[in-house]
């Protein structure tokens, strides 16, 4: 009778604690499926609230943006004021239209007429000169229609729903603060299974000593109760042998293959470059756009990089003490470039053309290279390789709205698919898109 006591609660402590273990297994499980599903589809880059205002049509604000970018960035930004020149966000409700016409064209004809807001613009920023540009009348407006249209402003902190803040990512918010609690609700479920286990161990002691002071046990139950485990058995048993050296050999074969498989790959790759330029200061801080010191990656297979002379653009007139914008004067006297240190590497059997994903597919930068617009220094963002790659061609689906090219394919796809005209749709997923 006493040995089918502790039979049973040995049996109910193992299955107790067998449980825990599948419990513990399903909540990290169930954990790590929570953040790929959030995190899932969440485009690095993506900015909310861009959208369209004043009616304007989408040609001209399109217009209007290729030119502030392409022109205006350098100096301004479409929110508040930058380093160089004041912020545009309301400019079109502080100057009349004429008056920006005129400015935009030609700055310094406004100032040596004495004109009050000309001057006084001149004389905040430290007398800088603005360079004067040859546009029509509707390129001018075109700009400003895109500025009123608030399209490129960060919208500043505000409290949100929950005590969110706009701008932040508040789906992240939220996983983040229900992950919370379950680690609490994880450490209290934890501390209760310490306890039960304690307490099982308590009662078999009390339940042994009690049945040895009794003195009413027979030979067969003195034997499993007496009973001592010996741990020579384990390590010495062929099974457990077996067991650990497939362990062994699987985690060796497991080690060897990633090894194999992270040939060539450099995410996480970060050098150090010649000048300390960083890309948070600049993208970030100052939201100079990438185009305008990758001044192909709109138009070209490249995305150039950027000359000293872009650097001068702005550094002939600030910080000019600072030591590493000498290194740019040093290399503008000596007529030798930059050596820039190359970070993103494709190999020469691979093609790839970044107007087409920029400037065709509308894909941000922070897409492949990550938030760019919070590095000091720039690393590797993407690993880069062809299944990375192939993974994206097959999720990302095409705008095919207004384009007569994809009406036919897309009624094909239709008939033979339920799932989104993607990339992969179109081809994107055959050898010789890339390999040629």
């Amino acid at each position: 009778m006493s040995s089918c006591i502790l039979k049973s609660k040995s049996k109910i402590f193992f299955a107790f604690l067998f449980a825990t273990m599948l419990s513990f297994g399903a909540y990290a499980q169930g954990e790590s499926e929570q953040a790929e599903v959030a995190t899932k589809g969440v485009e690095p880059g993506a900015t909310e609230g861009a959208t369209v205002g004043g009616g304007a049509d989408p040609a001209v604000l399109d217009a209007g943006e290729a030119l502030f970018k392409n022109n205006c960035v350098v100096c301004h930004s479409a929110g508040g004021d930058v380093i160089v020149g004041p912020g545009l966000q309301g400019i079109t409700e502080r100057r009349s239209q004429p008056w920006l016409l005129k400015w935009i064209k030609n700055s310094q004809a406004l100032i040596a007429a004495y004109d009050p807001e000309a001057v006084a613009i001149y004389n905040e920023y430290s007398k800088q000169a603005m360079p004067s540009f040859a546009f029509s009348d509707d390129e001018i407006k075109s700009i400003l229609a895109y500025l009123e249209s608030g399209q490129g402003v960060v919208s500043a902190p505000t409290e949100g729903p929950e005590g969110a803040v706009a701008g932040e990512n508040v789906g992240t918010d939220a996983i983040g603060a229900v992950g919370g609690y379950l680690d609490v609700i994880l450490v209290v479920l934890i501390i209760v299974l310490i306890v039960l286990v304690v307490t099982l161990l308590l009662i078999t002691s009390l339940l042994k000593n009690y049945l040895n002071k009794s003195r009413t046990l027979n030979e067969y139950d003195d034997e499993v109760v007496n009973q001592r485990f010996d741990f020579s058995k384990i390590y010495k048993s062929k099974a457990v042998r077996t067991l650990v050296l497939l362990i062994f050999v699987v985690v060796l074969v497991d080690l060897a293959w990633g090894t194999a498989m992270g040939v060539g790959i450099q995410q996480g790759y970060e050098p150090k470059q010649p000048i300390a330029f960083s890309h948070k200061l600049h993208a970030g801080e100052h939201q100079i756009n990438c185009n305008y010191c990758h001044s192909t990656v709109y138009k070209s297979k490249s995305a150039s990089i950027p000359s000293a002379n872009i650097c001068m653009n702005c550094h002939s007139q600030i910080k000019t003490e600072s030591p590493e914008i000498q290194k740019i004067y040093r290399a503008i006297e000596r007529n030798r470039p930059i050596e820039w240190v190359r970070i993103h590497n494709l190999p020469d059997l691979a093609y790839f053309n970044h107007s087409q994903h920029t400037q065709v597919g509308g894909i941000e930068c922070q897409t492949c290279h990550g938030p760019i617009q919070e590095m000091d220094v720039v690393y590797q963002y993407s690993p880069l390789t062809m299944g990375w790659c192939i993974d994206c061609h097959r999720e990302t689906p095409l705008n095919t709205e207004g384009n007569e090219y994809y009406d036919n394919l897309v009624e094909l796809h239709e008939q033979s698919s339920k799932g989104a005209f993607t990339v992969s749709s179109n081809g994107g997923t055959e050898c010789s898109k890339c390999h040629y």
